[in-house]
């Protein structure tokens, strides 16, 4: 399951829809709004995105994952819109029979969904607004997977 939506979502009910008898392992990651970000503090936060783009590109990912770990199933959750700090941003649930395959496919869901899913951040600073870059690390965390 995959989706692309303003309103907040609910940890346990996205949980549920990882639950599976045969899964013995459910990982899960959740991205929230924090009050700091390269060096200045941040008040708010502003996620758009262009729908269909957004949509094929995190399937694309999700497939990557499918073919290189076994996993049960897959909830991606992105919040778009006004966030406010504390809010949820995101939230990647991996349910698969082992933990290795759950945790290497959510970090490698999570690394991917900051490098190449089409979102633009706006960050709200006590000195205006900013667009939010890529920065070095997240560029490193990717190389991680592609090598």
């Amino acid at each position: 399951m995959i989706t692309i939506q303003e309103e907040d979502f609910d940890v346990a009910d996205l949980l549920d829809q990882l639950t599976s008898q045969s899964a013995g392992a459910c990982v899960n990651f959740i991205g929230r709004v924090r009050n700091h970000n390269q060096g200045q503090s941040v008040t708010g936060l502003f996620i758009e995105h262009y729908p269909a783009m957004t949509q094929s590109a995190i399937e694309a990912i999700v497939e990557k994952a499918r073919e290189r770990w076994q996993i049960e199933r897959v909830v991606v959750v992105h919040r778009i819109g006004h966030l406010e700090l504390g809010n949820n941003i995101v939230f990647v649930g991996i349910a698969s029979a082992h933990r290795h395959d759950a945790f290497h496919a959510c970090e490698f869901i999570m690394d991917f969904l900051k490098n190449r899913a089409p979102f633009w951040k706006k960050e709200t600073t006590e000195i205006g607004e900013r667009w939010v870059e890529f920065n070095e690390k997240d560029r490193e965390a990717l190389e991680h997977w592609l090598k």
